[in-house]
């Protein structure tokens, strides 16, 4: 693998030219111009270099702020011409007005392009509405990065429920560290019950959803047929939460990995998706780190893994959670209740803790 690394240096016009002998020369896998001091008139002149010489498969762009005008047209061109451009970053720099408007342009007819990650660039508002209403058209782009981006609950959410129902090749949409809330997810829960082929990774961290919210996932759930991912980490959804999505999760059948890790879960919901374990024939990975459950929970689990065939990964806290029981006013000697998950880590060898490793056996 070729790759050029260019982060943090100074290129002004001169220097970019200079690059002109080494992208004329070789084809790279990956061009590393984070942090990149670009000139405007560099940052054009280099981005023309890489475009017609087919100089690599993937770009980053990110914390390059002196792009300029005329560096973003650039831009724009190799996106819409490329054949060779499959992946690029622009994270940490603001899109809004031109930038967001000449990269939602190409982004209509680019046929190559199939990753994008456009992590922390202010689009919320009038970008997103450009960069939407271009990849509703868009059948080359396959995973779209948006998080960080204050994407809030009323004119985002409502774009992104458009995106989902026009278009049917993104297989991968990242929304974590955003502000959909759960209005937002209303919103997010239309445009997925149009989607009957496509979008496989929904990565929604950290978003403010409450246990309310979880009623529009749930009516979404069951239609889905191709959802393979779905991340609802550090999201107040509460055992109310997951008692909502127990059932629409046993019916949906594409659901491979299951993300609520720092969801104010505690035993009442470990039971409750202990029940769901024990009936799904496909759930491979569950994320349960971050949450209150505890020996009631954790048994419930266990035994759950001792019908379930398909779960090859869960993960907890390396330290479970454990009650203290008093044996009487007379012995007041405290008995740590046993772990679950250890006592029975030899009949379900499918059981792993958060280090990916299998728990240890007594």
């Amino acid at each position: 693998m070729l790759q050029e690394e260019t982060a943090g240096e100074r290129l002004d016009q001169s220097s970019c030219e200079a690059l002109e002998v080494v992208l004329k020369s070789l084809c790279f896998d990956f061009i590393n111009l984070q942090a990149a001091r670009l000139e405007e008139n560099g940052a054009s002149s280099l981005l023309d270099m890489i475009l017609y010489y087919e100089s690599t498969a993937h770009l980053d762009l990110s914390d390059c702020r002196g792009v300029g005008a005329s560096g973003w047209r650039a831009l724009a061109h190799l996106v819409k011409q490329s054949v060779c451009l499959t992946r690029l970053d622009v994270c940490n720099v603001s899109m809004v007005n031109y930038p967001s408007q000449s990269l939602s342009k190409a982004l209509q007819t680019s046929r190559h392009l199939a990753i994008l990650h456009l992590d922390n660039t202010q689009l919320s508002g009038t970008p997103l509405f450009s960069l939407v209403g271009a990849l509703k058209s868009n059948r080359a782009l396959q995973e779209l990065v948006l998080s960080n981006n204050q994407l809030n609950s009323y004119q985002d959410a409502m774009q992104l429920g458009d995106l989902l129902r026009f278009n049917s090749t993104l297989q991968t949409l990242e929304l974590s560290n955003n502000l959909l809330a759960d209005t937002g997810l209303e919103d997010l829960c239309e445009g997925l019950r149009w989607q009957r082929m496509g979008l496989k990774v929904l990565l929604l961290r950290n978003n403010h959803f409450s246990a309310s919210g979880t009623l529009h996932l749930a009516k979404a759930l069951p239609t889905l047929k191709t959802l393979e991912v779905l991340d609802l980490g550090d999201n107040c959804l509460e055992n109310e939460g997951v008692q909502t999505l127990k059932e629409p999760l046993m019916m949906n059948r594409s659901l491979l990995h299951l993300g609520l890790a720092h969801c104010h879960v505690t035993c009442e919901g470990g039971v409750a998706l202990a029940e769901f374990l024990a009936e799904s024939r496909q759930i491979r990975h569950l994320d349960l780190r971050g949450n209150e459950v505890r020996t009631g929970g954790l048994m419930a689990l266990a035994l759950a893994l001792r019908i379930n065939r398909s779960v090859d990964t869960l993960d907890l806290d390396t330290t479970p959670k454990q009650e203290e029981c008093v044996e009487s006013n007379d012995s007041p000697q405290h008995h740590t209740l046993p772990d679950p998950i250890h006592q029975s880590a030899n009949q379900s060898p499918n059981l792993y803790t958060e280090s990916g490793k299998p728990p240890y056996r007594r």
